[in-house]
C-alpha cells in the first residue's frame, strides 16, 4: 500500500514538472531572444544577455535588431568589467556601422575599456597608450561630442600616468648608478610633457642625476629651475639643500 502511495505521489510530481517545462518554452524567434536578453541585462545577468543577443545577431533576420544587439553585447561586456572583450566589441561595432548614431558613444566606451585596464605604474603601459590614442581620436572626430569634457579629463590623466612611468624608469636608472640613462630619460620627459604636473619632481631627480654624474653646474641649473618655476613645490626644500 505504501509503495502504491509513493508511486502515485511521484507520478503527480513528475506530471507537474513536465507541465511546468511545457509552459516555459525557451525563446525561439529573434524578437523573443532580444527581449530575453533585455530581461537578463536588467537583472545583471550579463553573460546570459550576451548569449541571447549573439543569437539575434547571428539570425540576420533584421538588420536593425542585429545592430542593436551588437551594441548591447558591447555594453554588457563593459558593465560586466570584461574590458578586453568590450573594447573589441565596440571597435567591431564602429567598423561595421561608422555612421551610426551610437558610433561616437562606442568610440568613447572603447577608450574607457582600455582606460579601465590601467593598473600600476610598474606594469605594462599598453592600456595607457591605447586609451590615449582612442581618446585623442574622439576629440578629432567629435570635437563637440557630449563626452568631450570627460575625454579631456581622461587624456590629462593618461598623460600624467605616462609621466609617472618616465619618472619611475628614470629613478630606477638613478638608483642603479646609470646616471647618463637617467639624465636622458628625465630630459626627454621634460620635452615630451612640457605642461604636465610632476615636472618639479623630474627637475629634482634630473639635478640629482647630473650631480651624481659629476656635472654639478647642470645639476645646480636644474635645481634652480625647480625653485623658480615651482616655488610652492614640496621639492623646493630638497633642491635648496642640494644647492647648498
Amino acid at each position: 500500500m505504501k509503495i502504491q502511495i509513493k508511486i502515485a505521489v511521484l507520478s503527480v510530481i513528475t506530471a507537474v514538472f513536465l507541465q511546468g517545462c511545457a509552459t516555459t518554452k525557451p525563446p525561439e524567434s529573434p524578437d523573443e531572444q532580444f527581449k530575453a536578453g533585455e530581461q537578463s541585462f536588467k537583472k545583471g545577468n550579463y553573460g546570459d544577455a550576451i548569449e541571447f543577443w549573439k543569437k539575434v545577431k547571428e539570425s540576420y533576420q533584421s538588420q536593425e535588431l542585429s545592430t542593436q544587439a551588437e551594441i548591447n553585447i558591447a555594453d554588457a561586456y563593459f558593465l560586466d568589467e570584461k574590458y578586453i572583450e568590450a573594447a573589441g566589441a565596440y571597435e567591431d561595432f564602429r567598423k561595421m556601422h561608422p555612421k551610426h548614431e551610437k558610433a561616437g558613444f562606442a568610440l568613447y566606451r572603447q577608450a574607457l575599456s582600455h582606460y579601465n585596464q590601467i593598473k600600476r605604474i610598474d606594469t605594462d603601459q599598453t592600456p595607457v597608450k591605447n586609451a590615449l590614442l582612442i581618446l585623442e581620436s574622439y576629440l578629432k572626430l567629435y570635437p563637440g561630442g557630449e563626452n568631450t569634457a570627460g575625454v579631456k579629463e581622461k587624456i590629462a590623466q593618461c598623460r600624467d600616468k605616462q609621466l609617472q612611468y618616465e619618472i619611475y624608469v628614470g629613478r630606477f636608472y638613478y638608483r642603479t648608478d646609470k646616471y647618463p640613462a637617467a639624465i636622458a630619460r628625465f630630459e626627454a620627459a621634460l620635452k615630451t610633457f612640457p605642461e604636465a604636473p610632476r615636472r618639479d619632481e623630474v627637475l629634482l631627480y634630473l639635478g640629482k642625476a647630473y650631480v651624481a654624474d659629476g656635472q654639478k653646474p647642470k645639476g645646480v641649473e636644474a635645481f634652480g629651475r625647480l625653485i623658480r618655476e615651482f616655488p610652492a613645490s614640496q621639492f623646493v626644500k630638497d633642491a635648496k639643500k642640494a644647492i647648498e
